[in-house]
């Protein structure tokens, strides 16, 4: 699916510390918790909790972001529908990168089993 530059450009533009606070509510409003919100966002990028807190502190979008993550060789196997875009038909690699990441949120917050969330082949 092709994105339009302009949504490319919005999401690498877009601060990871402007959406790291929706993410913590979502998960817990649903009776998640900010450590497994932390376990999967480890999952998918490499980073650690001060890391998340250093890319937080210094503002980093969402490119620079995924820029210095190291993402899982497994995060091809997320696929399905976010914000109306099939996952897996997203051509441009950051704009997939971030969606892999409100996916897994999306599925955290809907209460679905880890070791399914963390998908290993």
């Amino acid at each position: 699916m092709k994105t339009t530059k302009d949504h490319d450009e919005r999401i690498a533009n877009m601060t990871f510390a402007s959406v790291y606070p929706h993410y913590a509510a979502k998960v817990e409003k649903k009776g998640r918790t900010l450590e497994e919100l932390h376990q999967v966002i480890e999952w998918l990028t490499g980073f650690k909790v001060k890391d998340v807190q250093r890319l937080i502190k210094n503002k980093a979008t969402f490119e620079q972001f995924f820029a210095e993550a190291a993402v899982n060789p497994n995060a091809s196997l997320i696929t399905g529908s976010i914000c109306g875009y099939r996952i897996e038909e997203i051509e441009t690699p950051l704009t997939r990168q971030v969606r892999y990441l409100d996916k897994l949120v999306d599925e955290l917050a809907k209460g679905r089993k880890m070791d399914k969330i963390l998908r290993s082949p």
